[in-house]
């Protein structure tokens, strides 16, 4: 027996990458549902690759029977509706910001803390961590079992799709825009600065302490998730690709660890895949882990400033693992441990 699933956002870049990925990993679903706003109703969508879903209105649907919401709708949306959702007896998977740092709401990577899930029950819904977070964490888990990490400082190389359809359009304007000896404030919306051929380091608002909120996100969410007595320091950065995050992370830890240590525990670490080749090549770069499920972890090596420091590259899909994957991976460890059903 399976369950029925709705997709909350269904229309937008996670919500039909959520659907991709419960179609691609044969999610137990006997029902899939699409919602969306009401100006997308009656849209149709693919799921998988023979069926298409017709969009249902969001502000109309009965959650009542749904066992599982995938959310993605946007954190203003989901304050409304997830909560209707979790009350009617469905368990949400919240990929947006709104519940990440809920006490009651458990913030998961399955990778990393699996065991956190069983205390959805205080409110029926688990948060999916912030993109630059969830890749960065799956990298650190096993390294932090191995020699405990006291600090980490991170530069991330964030590609647009983390800020939506229009943001990737707005790249794909000004770059043609420029060529055509166009202005580029022409196209410009979504940004605060021109993106084509620039880097922005500014995502999301600024805050007193002059950090932005993406970079505050990575510090607080990296402490729920992982251990609360790391210290996290992030400069989050906008660069001009349209998807995959890359992360430049050194590393301070408790007691020595080598770089062959470091590239061993990486290598059996669930989620990663280690390609670090000291040569040309021999690295994963953004556009290289787009469409892919794993972590990418490259140019591991000692950093000397620091006692017992390293340093690594890390890049990830972050609309699949970033966001969609481990959603989807939320729900099937959900199922498989807490809310099986009987046959």
């Amino acid at each position: 027996m399976g369950y029925k699933i709705a997709v909350m956002g269904a229309t937008g870049n996670v919500g039909r990458e959520l659907l991709s990925t419960v179609a691609e990993r044969s999610f137990p679903a006997d029902e899939v549902v699409a919602l969306a706003s009401e100006r997308s109703v009656g849209r149709e969508i693919s799921f998988g690759e023979d069926q298409v879903l017709k969009v249902e209105n969001l502000a109309e649907y009965d959650f009542a029977g749904t066992d599982i919401v995938l959310s993605s709708p946007g954190a203003k949306v989901s304050a409304v509706y997830a909560p209707k959702a979790a009350e009617a007896g469905a368990v949400v998977v919240d990929n947006t910001s709104y519940f990440r740092m809920d006490p009651d709401v458990p913030l998961v990577v399955p990778e990393v803390n699996p065991e956190a899930i069983a205390r959805y029950t205080k409110r029926n819904i688990i948060a999916n961590p912030n993109c630059s977070t969830i890749q960065m964490v799956v990298a650190l888990k096993p390294l932090h079992d191995l020699a405990k990490i006291r600090r980490v400082v991170v530069s991330t190389y964030q590609s647009t799709s983390g800020a939506g359809k229009a943001a990737m359009d707005e790249l794909f304007d000004q770059t043609r825009g420029i060529y055509a000896n166009e202005p580029a404030h022409k196209y410009q919306s979504k940004f605060t600065k021109q993106i084509a051929f620039n880097c922005i380091p500014h995502i999301d608002s600024f805050m007193e302490d002059g950090s932005t909120k993406e970079e505050w996100k990575m510090v607080v969410e990296t402490k729920k998730i992982l251990d609360p007595d790391i210290e996290v320091i992030a400069t989050c950065v906008r660069i001009p690709t349209f998807i995959g995050h890359g992360e430049a992370v050194h590393l301070e830890f408790e007691k020595p660890i080598t770089e062959d240590e470091a590239r061993s525990a990486l290598r059996a670490a669930p989620g990663v895949t280690v390609v670090d080749h000291r040569a040309d090549e021999g690295y994963v770069t953004p556009v290289e882990s787009a469409g892919e499920d794993a972590v990418y972890i490259s140019r591991i090596r000692k950093d000397p400033t620091v006692k017992n420091g390293l340093a690594l590259w890390c890049v990830s899909d972050n609309l699949r693992k970033g966001a969609a994957l481990n959603t989807v991976q939320i729900a099937e460890e959900l199922i498989r441990s807490h809310m099986r059903k009987a046959a």
